[in-house]
């Protein structure tokens, strides 16, 4: 069984380079005993990097999932079969996927306390985040006011906290959100990681997230499109990467 690391390493930016033996060779894919690399899923990107091996160094590219965490390489015959190498992850494309999946987390939760707007889907990437937002009546959305509302809890200096509860636990809290695929995951699994944005925010997820809402920064709603009866899907990036 393969160790999946990201699942227990919080607050999940700055990872350290880890050391891991090669456990299987999948045509183009380098599977490892262990791995602290976060795997595409969730509307998250997977991690990038680079191995060293007494071979020299071998870049990776964007993690996948699946029965085992796959890192693709250029060069799989460089690699063997019970060799132990180092594993570095890109710690800028980590750090910024954790900040706007940490702002994805407030910006939904706004949208519901504001107007009980449902989260329908997101989708990640390294210089903007675009939710997809679902009103019982979308006349009532503003830009200004959920961006405003958004800011205010980034500059609150908020911790962000996770946990491993239980199943039974997760559906029964009165608080929690997003709970609507739990039947999705299979009973075998008795808990589920949930993320805590103190006061603002619970919900189950498995991606990576900063530490403090400090460690992110403002921003700004750069788009707003209509996907169908009721339906918004909003896009924001960072206000100091804006051109």
């Amino acid at each position: 069984m393969q160790d999946r690391l990201h699942m227990t390493s919080h607050p999940g930016t700055n990872p350290e380079p880890f050391t891991a033996t090669v456990a299987e060779i999948d045509e183009d894919f380098i599977i490892l005993s262990e791995s602290y690399c976060y795997p595409r899923g969730g509307g998250q990107p997977g991690d990038r990097g680079s191995f060293n091996g007494n071979w020299g160094d071998s870049e990776f590219g964007e993690v996948l999932g699946g029965n085992f965490i796959r890192h693709p390489v250029d060069s799989p015959d460089k690699f063997s079969v019970g060799e132990q190498i180092e594993c570095r992850i890109n710690q800028e494309v980590r750090n910024r996927h954790a900040k706007m999946h940490t702002a994805q987390h407030i910006v939904s939760a706004m949208a519901d306390d504001l107007w009980g707007a449902e989260t329908a889907g997101n989708q990640i990437s390294t210089h903007y985040t675009r939710i997809d937002l679902l009103f019982e009546n979308r006349e009532v959305y503003d830009s200004q006011i959920l961006e405003d509302s958004v800011n205010d809890i980034i500059g609150s200096n908020t911790e962000v906290l996770v946990h491993d509860w239980s199943r039974e636990k997760i559906v029964g809290h009165e608080q929690m959100r997003h709970t609507k695929f739990m039947d999705r995951i299979p009973s075998s699994i008795p808990t589920l990681r949930v993320v805590e944005i103190q006061g603002i925010d619970l919900c189950p997820c498995a991606g990576t997230h900063v530490e403090n809402t400090d460690d992110v920064e403002s921003i700004v709603i750069t788009n707003v499109k209509s996907k169908g009866a009721g339906k918004f899907r909003i896009t924001y990036q960072f206000e100091n990467e804006l051109e």
